[in-house]
Parts: C-alpha cells; sequence; structure tokens
C-alpha cells in the first residue's frame, strides 16, 4: 500500500505539470544553450518555478535530465523539497545554494544534497571535463530512491563561469533514470544533448 500510494501520488502531480515538446535550440535561464536533436518533453510545475529545466524521455519518474544556466551566488539549486518521500522523522534537508569559491568535490556534494532529498545518494566518480566551453568535472552517482525504492543510476556535469560584470555563475546539468534498461539506453541521448551546451554571453540575468 505504501508503493502504492507513492506511484499515485507521483501521477497525481505529474498530471498537474505543464508538458511542452522541445526540438532545436533551447535556452535554460536566458543564460544556457543547448540544441535538440532527438524529442525531450519539458515538464514544468504551474504552481512553483524551480531553478532548473526538467526534460524527460519516459516520464519524470522514470528518467530526467536537468539544466542550470547562470546560477549566482547565494541562489540555491532547488527551491521545493519531495516532502512526500522523506522518512516521517527525517529532519528538514539542507538546500544547497551555491556559494563562490567552491572546489570541484564541493560544487557536487551540491547536487548530492539535492539529490539526498529523494533518497541515498552515493558519489562513485568525478573526472575532469568541459560542460558549456568551461572547465569543470563530470561525476555519476547512484540513488536509491525513497518513495518506491527504485535502484537509480546518474550522471552531472558542472562548471563554474567567472563574468567579469556579474561574477561566478553556476552551470550544470544532471540526467537520471533506473539502473535497469533505461539509464543505459537513454544516456547516449542525454550526453548528446549536453555537448551542445554553451554560455549565452551579453545577456544580463534576471
Amino acid at each position: 500500500m505504501k508503493r502504492f500510494f507513492a506511484v499515485a501520488l507521483v501521477l497525481l502531480l505529474a498530471a498537474c505539470a505543464n508538458v511542452q515538446r522541445m526540438h532545436g535550440e533551447q535556452v535554460i535561464n536566458d543564460r544556457l544553450v543547448v540544441q535538440v536533436g532527438d524529442a525531450w518533453n519539458k515538464v514544468s510545475d504551474p504552481w512553483d518555478a524551480d531553478p532548473y529545466d526538467t526534460w524527460t524521455q519516459e516520464g519524470v519518474p522514470l528518467d530526467h535530465l536537468r539544466f542550470w544556466g547562470g546560477v549566482r551566488p547565494g541562489q540555491p539549486l532547488m527551491t521545493k523539497v519531495a516532502l512526500f518521500s522523506r522518512a516521517p522523522d527525517a529532519k528538514d534537508p539542507r538546500v544547497p545554494t551555491f556559494r563562490p569559491g567552491l572546489g570541484p568535490e564541493r560544487l557536487v556534494s551540491l547536487f548530492e544534497e539535492l539529490y539526498a532529498t529523494a533518497g541515498t545518494v552515493a558519489i562513485t566518480r568525478i573526472e575532469p571535463t568541459v560542460f558549456a566551453g568551461q572547465k569543470g568535472v563530470r561525476f555519476e552517482f547512484t540513488l536509491e530512491r525513497r518513495r518506491d525504492d527504485l535502484s537509480m543510476r546518474g550522471v552531472g556535469w558542472v562548471a563554474v563561469r567567472t563574468d567579469p560584470t556579474w561574477g561566478e555563475e553556476l552551470y550544470a546539468a544532471t540526467f537520471v533514470a533506473p539502473r535497469l534498461a533505461f539509464y543505459d539506453r537513454l544516456l547516449p541521448v542525454a550526453e548528446a544533448v549536453v555537448k551542445t551546451a554553451r554560455v549565452r554571453a551579453g545577456v544580463r540575468p534576471s
């Protein structure tokens, strides 16, 4: 019954969301530009504005590709916490917030904190990469999702760009899907979009 209730709640929330088909050039937060070849669906909550875009191939309960574009110091990486997926006696979760001067491991830990609101997270790999034309890190992780005991795999890319006018800005993407079947099949599709990411320079953040 607990699993049934969790799945039913997820489906109810998904039914309240706006879904938009994505194709061609897409701009996230007026700052990050990506090119979409394969069809993705953008899912947005009409009642709350997250600081990231959420895209999916099979539906958000099964997979999601998220993008953060130009997060400034003091801004959180999420606005709402999945309270229904928490244990009844759990403490209020930490809301990951971007700060200037963070090193690679600390940047990765922001996303560890973010996904820890949904379950148990383990970072399995961190390596240098280039994301949106900036030097950054690529990290892999596992997520044991609390609401339905589903084993997920995830990968993320994060970089910090120093703008001469506005200071440091965080750019990132994450992809998460069930470990069995979906992750291996959809990862190349997600990576194809991530590789096109670039900063839209000359636009003042809102």
